[in-house]
Order: structure tokens, then sequence, then C-alpha cells
């Protein structure tokens, strides 16, 4: 579990990267969990965009994307939120 100032150091982090994950119309397909779980893996912190014709909210998406992928919920803003988890062999954020 994140403390606010932890989760605070990484919403400043995010505010630079681009985004990188988009949740379409389908919602969170067995694709999009693999993706994501490899981006977690590479980077540790993503940006993702639930796009305009998908019938989840950022919310709905960033809590079922978290629970799938083991994550943290770091930020939520209208369609984009980010999320963090540690990687296991490339260990690059200090938090």
């Amino acid at each position: 579990m994140l403390t606010s100032k932890q989760r605070a150091n990484l919403r400043s982090m995010a505010n630079t990267m681009d985004t990188i994950l988009y949740i379409g119309k389908e919602g969170i397909t067995e694709g999009t969990v693999k993706e994501a779980y490899d981006a977690l893996e590479a980077r540790e912190l993503i940006k993702c965009c639930v796009q305009q014709g998908c019938e989840l909210t950022a919310r709905e998406a960033l809590d079922e994307l978290c629970e799938r992928v083991h994550a943290e919920p770091v930020q939520c803003i209208g369609r984009r939120f980010v999320m963090y988890r540690e990687s296991n062999t490339n260990k690059r954020i200090e938090i």
C-alpha cells in the first residue's frame, strides 16, 4: 500500500509521461491485461487512457486493471489514470 507522500511523488513523475495504454470499446481484454502487465514490468509507472466509445469509466478501468495486474492506483483524472507496480526484474523507481 502506498502512502500519500509516495503517491504524490509518483503523481509528479507521471505528469511528464506519455499515455502508453489505451482502453477501447471492447473494454479490458486479456490482451489489455497482458500489455499492462508487461508495461508495468518494464517501467513500473504507466499512464493509461479510456477512449470515448468505452463502456467503462476511468475509475472502473483503473480498479479492474489494478486488481488483475496486482498494481497500485496512483491517480485518476478525467479519462486518464496512472498505476504503479514495483518490477520484479527491472527496479527503476525508488519511492
